[in-house]
């Protein structure tokens, strides 16, 4: 049999949507596991540190939540937290990077079962691998930059990166939604996402290998 080839073009795209995919189905998955912040601000106290009910954090969380949704319209409303200007239009901002995600997830699934269907009936294989090659790149990326300037300025690079506005800098006095998200959460989303991708793009790896073996 032919030598698979591994960059061709069918490869190439083939693994910039699973890249695609992996990312943003990891990024949106963990975004509404409501499940892991709930057991998050047990572990911490979250509702004594905050000042409020466990019920009334869980309420807010998941209006918070809700909202970001593709599927959600109409504007953010906390059931019984304050929001300013700036904080409204900060997460304006942040629902349609999430937007842009879960749309990212639905059409390059469906674009990629069509070419895995195409690839996979001719045998070829190397896309996986190139996938989860391209994927691996991301987290190890992320690893590289946090050590070396460590959470705290991570954070605040992210943010300089993905927003023109210091919006984020919430004041808990006319935003207490940032009370019930507390930098832990968000390394705790952070380190989940990372360990998610890595090990997605480790099962692309072996399955490549799996399959390519089995073919001879």
């Amino acid at each position: 049999m032919k030598k698979e080839q591994w960059l061709t073009p069918l490869n190439i795209i083939a693994a910039i949507l699973i890249a695609i995919l992996v990312i943003s189905a990891t990024v949106t998955f963990t975004l509404f596991d409501r499940g892991a912040y709930a057991r998050m601000q047990e572990r911490i106290n979250l509702p004594e540190a905050a000042g409020v009910s466990e019920q009334e954090l869980l309420a807010n969380y998941n209006a918070l939540i809700d909202y970001n949704s593709v599927f959600f319209t109409g504007p953010l409303e906390f059931p019984t937290f304050a929001m300013s200007a700036e904080g409204r239009a900060h997460f304006e901002e942040v629902k349609a990077i999430f937007s842009v995600l879960q749309i990212s997830m639905l059409v390059s699934a469906a674009f990629l079962s069509l070419l895995c269907v195409m690839l996979l009936r001719k045998r070829r294989y190397l896309f996986l691998a190139l996938g989860g090659i391209l994927a691996l790149a991301i987290p190890a990326a992320i690893a590289c930059v946090m050590a070396a300037v460590g959470w705290d300025r991570f954070f605040v690079l992210f943010h300089e990166l993905f927003f023109n506005n210091d919006f984020w800098v919430f004041n808990e006095q006319s935003d207490p939604i940032i009370l019930i998200l507390p930098d832990a959460f968000f390394l705790n989303c952070l380190m989940r996402i990372v360990i998610a991708i890595a090990a997605s793009s480790v099962l692309l790896l072996v399955a490549s290998a799996f399959l390519r073996r089995a073919r001879q």
